[in-house]
């Protein structure tokens, strides 16, 4: 006879489990957790996959079946880089360039940096215009904007459009 406060007597106890240890995920878990953080292009999802100890044949095929169902999207990739970096004040020589170092091809880029509804030489004049208070009377302050705007990535048009202007005039 048992009391109340006794708890029932259900076999053997269970261990809690342990917080640290994950379950074994499948390739194709371990890539969709990657891309539901960001979108990631071909080359850097394969070379996680590939980092996280999986083969490089099965991380291919993985890589193939989450493309072609929509989960992993170069256009869609390259799109939100321009965007993102855009928004930070980057210019399209250097957004292009790193679209380049994850292995897209010319005709994505191209594509991702037209479709993006900027004015880059607008862009270039507001950077500008905060970080040199609009100072551009003065020589050495234009010289010094150039060389950042540079630095960041606009053209030379850009550049010269962006600090070759009076403020006022906006």
């Amino acid at each position: 006879m048992t009391s109340r406060m006794d708890p029932p007597d259900d076999g053997p106890t269970v261990k809690p489990l342990d917080k640290r240890a994950r379950p074994d995920l499948t390739p194709g878990q371990r890539a969709l957790a990657l891309l539901v953080r960001r979108e990631h292009s071909r080359k850097e999802l394969t070379r996680k996959l590939v980092a996280r100890g999986l083969t490089v044949d099965v991380v291919r095929a993985t890589v193939e079946r989450l493309s072609a169902e929509g989960w992993q999207d170069d256009g869609r990739f390259a799109e939100q880089l321009v965007r993102s970096r855009a928004g930070n004040g980057y210019g399209p020589l250097r957004i292009r360039a790193e679209l380049g170092t994850h292995g897209l091809d010319r005709d994505v880029i191209a594509g991702a940096i037209d479709a993006f509804d900027c004015d880059w030489t607008r862009l270039a004049r507001d950077l500008a215009c905060r970080r040199f208070a609009g100072r551009f009377d003065d020589r050495e302050v234009r010289r010094k904007a150039a060389e950042f705007l540079i630095r960041r990535g606009f053209t030379a048009d850009q550049v010269r459009s962006a600090t070759r202007f009076d403020p006022e005039d906006d």
